[in-house]
C-alpha cells in the first residue's frame, strides 16, 4: 500500500474533524465515519469524490491530467470521484476538505 507524506499532512489536518486513515479499493483512504471521501492511488495520485457537477468537482476535472476514476479499469467510471494527480497535490487539502464537506451534505 503506498504512503505519501503530502496525504498523510491533509490526513493529520483533518484528524480534529473525525477523520481517519483506513481502507478502500485497496488502498490508503481518507474517511468519516464508515464513508471514504479520499484515497491514494499507486503512482501518487489521489481520488476525491466530490459529487458529480459540484463547483468542487468542476474545478478538479479542469485540471491537467485529472480524470474521473475507474477503480475497475473497464471503462465504468464513478461520476463523483475525481483522480487528481501529484502534480496538483498543493491541491489536495482543498478537495479534500470539499469532499468532506460533500459528504456532510
Amino acid at each position: 500500500m503506498d504512503v505519501n507524506p503530502e496525504f498523510e499532512d491533509v490526513a493529520a489536518e483533518l484528524a480534529p474533524r473525525g477523520v481517519v486513515v483506513g481502507n478502500v479499493f485497496g488502498s490508503r483512504a481518507l474517511k468519516s465515519g464508515s464513508k471514504a471521501f479520499a484515497c491514494l492511488l499507486k503512482g501518487g495520485t489521489v481520488a476525491f469524490r466530490l459529487g458529480a457537477g459540484t463547483p468542487d468537482h468542476t474545478a478538479a476535472l479542469a485540471l491537467e491530467g485529472a480524470h474521473l476514476f475507474d477503480p475497475s479499469e473497464r471503462d465504468q467510471p464513478f461520476k463523483d470521484w475525481v483522480e487528481v494527480p501529484p502534480a496538483h497535490e498543493e491541491s489536495w487539502m482543498r478537495f479534500a476538505v470539499a469532499a468532506l464537506d460533500h459528504l456532510d451534505a
